[in-house]
């Protein structure tokens, strides 16, 4: 009888927290483009005598995770140090949590790609220090084949949040899902910008296989995913050469594993430790920590709506379609934007449409967020209310927008330094366009009139260049109608 097999996966997910400041220590935690070993003092290095001090900015993001999970934020926790020996980890050990982190349980729950509603349940989540960054440069410019290696320990001490999931995913495409709504999720709660090909957000995934026969293969860690799509592919060919291995009879040996994106398969790096092989002992440099109820109250007040929550409200209150509440639903501050745009007026789905389309695109070109974006929702609004009653047509409110992004202007100076004029273009104004544009393109009125243009395209091109000269500023029917007169 032929084997089957049950795939059982559970991810650990390294969330980088958005504080200005190292877990311990002042220092900044901008390491990125940052001078090599510029931003590092004796406490986030180890030096004797030093002693690390909460930062409780990093405190008050974990227990917002840790609320929107569903988890308990627990009152009483402390830290751990887990020893081991690496390079990276200038003090040979890391502040950590152990036996009680700051979050326990808690639950995830996603539509996987076939419809169903998945739900993982989280273990726990616990606050631990960054390690360094190791560089290994080689003669030619390459990471590969290098002789020695150096280490940055700018990151070393930055505040991380790990998710722990419980085993309850099946497929590396659940793995996939999972992963992409914590990062939404962080993204949404502005605890992390969740960047993977930056390091801000890193899984570590734990993948074994239960067999039909009865045997359990032991479990692999992978690690070096730094995209959702890589994640996946890592899952799906480690699922496969486990299970190539237990068909022929072999075991499978609990070991840390290394993804090569690039050859698409999985490398030996170590045998895998257990928590014992850590050492853990409490710090005795850092008292336990106490997150108070109050505290607790004032992180519970301030949180938003959750991002799947607001992603249902702008269906069922607005009427937008689910992709265009989706997108939106990504950020929290662009759900305030559009509801700053309803209030003010705007019809909700053309004001979703311009959130999703023109403001995003603006975003996206200038590197900005919604919080330094130069046109308040109030004056969008205002924008689309013109459009909506026909004042202005889509191609002038465009030309209007840039000016108002570029500015900052109000709607009437835009509109006065694009030229456009509120109303539709009509009556003899519209006659002397249409002229002037005839007078321009005679061989197109010739081919018209001769009767070549036998499927109207020289009328549309006609009708087109009106159009764009008035900015869209007329009624499109009207427009063939005046063409027509005065070419036939």
């Amino acid at each position: 009888m032929a084997l089957t097999f049950q795939t059982v996966i559970g991810l650990e997910i390294h969330v980088q927290l958005a504080t200005k400041t190292k877990l311990f220590c002042s220092c900044s935690t901008n390491y990125i483009g940052a001078r090599p070993n510029s931003n590092v003092c004796p406490v986030c290095l180890g030096q004797p005598g030093a002693l690390p001090v909460v930062n409780g900015r990093a405190v008050e993001l974990a227990a917002r995770v840790g609320l929107a999970l569903g988890s308990k934020v627990q009152e009483a926790t402390r830290f751990h140090r887990k020893n081991y020996f690496y390079p990276d980890l200038s003090k040979d050990y890391q502040i950590s949590q152990y036996d009680l982190p700051i979050c326990a349980g808690g639950l995830v729950s996603f539509t996987d790609d076939e419809g169903e509603t998945v739900r993982v349940a989280i273990t726990r989540a616990h606050l631990e220090e960054d390690a360094g960054k190791l560089v290994h440069p080689s003669s030619d410019g390459r990471l590969a084949g290098a002789a020695h290696s150096l280490v940055d320990y700018n990151r070393g001490g930055v505040p991380l949040l790990e998710i722990v999931s419980e085993p309850d995913m099946t497929c590396p495409a659940h793995a996939r899902l999972y992963t992409e709504q914590i990062r939404r999720l962080v993204r949404y709660l502005a605890v992390s910008d969740g960047d993977m090909e930056s390091g801000s957000l890193r899984v570590d995934a734990n993948i074994s296989q239960k067999v039909s026969d009865g045997r359990w293969g032991s479990r692999v860690e992978i690690k070096n995913m730094n995209s959702l799509r890589a994640l996946e592919r890592a899952l799906e060919y480690e699922e496969g050469r486990q299970r190539k291995v237990l068909s022929e009879g072999g075991e499978i040996r609990q070991e840390t594993r290394h993804w090569d994106d690039g050859e698409g398969k999985t490398r030996s790096m170590r045998s895998k430790e257990e928590a014992h092989d850590y050492r853990y002992f409490p710090d005795p440099d850092l008292p336990p920590l106490i997150v108070d109820r109050d505290r607790l109250e004032r992180v519970r007040s301030a949180m938003p709506e959750l991002p799947w929550e607001a992603e249902r409200r702008l269906v069922d209150a607005y009427g937008l379609g689910a992709e265009d509440a989706k997108v939106i639903a990504e950020s929290a501050a662009a759900v305030a934007y559009l509801d700053g745009c309803v209030r003010a007026g705007a019809e909700a789905r053309r004001a979703a449409n311009w959130v999703r389309t023109e403001v995003l695109r603006v975003l996206n070109e200038k590197r900005i967020s919604l919080e330094t974006f130069p046109l308040k929702a109030e004056n969008l609004a205002a924008l689309l209310v013109l459009v909506e009653g026909k004042g202005l047509s889509t191609t002038a409110a465009k030309d209007v927008f840039d000016v108002m992004v570029r500015d900052g202007s109000t709607l009437e100076a835009a509109m006065a330094a694009t030229g456009v004029v509120s109303g539709q273009v009509s009556g003899s104004r519209l006659e002397e366009i249409v002229e002037t544009i005839l007078a321009a393109n005679v061989e197109a009125v010739e081919a018209v009139q001769s009767g070549k243009d036998i499927k109207g395209k020289k009328i549309k091109f006609l009708q087109g260049l009106v159009m764009r000269e008035i900015r869209g500023q007329a009624d499109a029917v009207q427009v063939e109608a005046v063409l027509k007169r005065k070419l036939i």
